[in-house]
């Protein structure tokens, strides 16, 4: 490392800089041998936080949790009744429904699991999948025969995307994971997991929708089997339904 600094002339400064350690905080991150977790004094200040009397507060929340929102699986979803509140000509009602969504964000912000580092050498996992009105993604990696996180991704619908239907919902998911994901997949082997079983014949179908051919040829350029799963045994990512 100090020989690359070196090479491209990159200055350090000594009173911000840590040799030997076995962990360090990193623009807001704890980077370790055992992977990124979230800077503990700054996910503290959010966990004290008071939940929003004005729209401008919640705005403020989802700046400061949106941070680590790769940590946080089915942020979004969670979120709804919040960020419905943001929605044009919506009164600002902060009903129980809100409080309890602000607390359990907060919740699992301050207990959020510890997201490994990439092995390049293993295949990647992208489990995805599709509710109503959200789409959540999980890429991660097996670690003697346990599935480890990544990153977490997850994103609400627009008008147009609830229209949709059930088997466009779920390929939605896939290229949203895709794209989100994109400098891991890219160039590497890949498994895909999806508890829909029409995507696994979707791309060998010649007589689809527009846009559905349009995100099948998006895909092609990545490298990757999809495995067919129930939606019970979607565990890491069938949080949506």
């Amino acid at each position: 490392m100090l020989k690359w600094c070196e090479d491209t002339n990159l200055c350090l400064n000594w009173d911000k800089s840590h040799f030997m350690v076995k962990a360090g905080i990193v623009l807001g991150h704890k980077i370790s041998m055992e992977g990124n977790e979230g800077d503990k004094v700054k996910v503290d200040v959010i966990a004290k936080l008071s939940h929003p009397t004005i729209v401008k507060g919640i705005r403020g929340f989802f700046d400061h949790a949106g941070f680590y929102r790769r940590f946080i699986k089915d942020l979004l979803k969670i979120a709804r009744p919040m960020t419905h509140i943001l929605e044009k000509d919506t009164p600002f009602f902060f009903s129980k429904k809100c409080v309890e969504a602000f607390q359990t964000l907060k919740r699992k912000l301050t207990k959020a699991l510890i997201l490994i580092a990439p092995d390049w050498d293993l295949p990647f996992e992208l489990m995805c999948d599709a509710s109503n009105f959200a789409i959540g993604a999980v890429l991660g990696q097996r670690q003697e025969k346990h599935f480890r996180p990544i990153h977490y991704a997850s994103k609400t619908m627009t008008k147009a995307e609830l229209d949709y239907t059930t088997t466009e919902k779920e390929m939605l998911a896939v290229v949203y994971a895709f794209e989100k994901c994109w400098s891991y997949l890219i160039m590497n082997k890949n498994i895909m997991y999806t508890d829909h079983s029409a995507l696994k014949y979707l791309f060998a179908k010649k007589d689809s929708k527009s846009r559905l051919l349009r995100w099948v040829l998006l895909l092609q350029e990545f490298t990757f089997k999809v495995i067919d799963t129930k939606g019970a045994e979607n565990l890491a990512a069938d949080h949506l339904s």
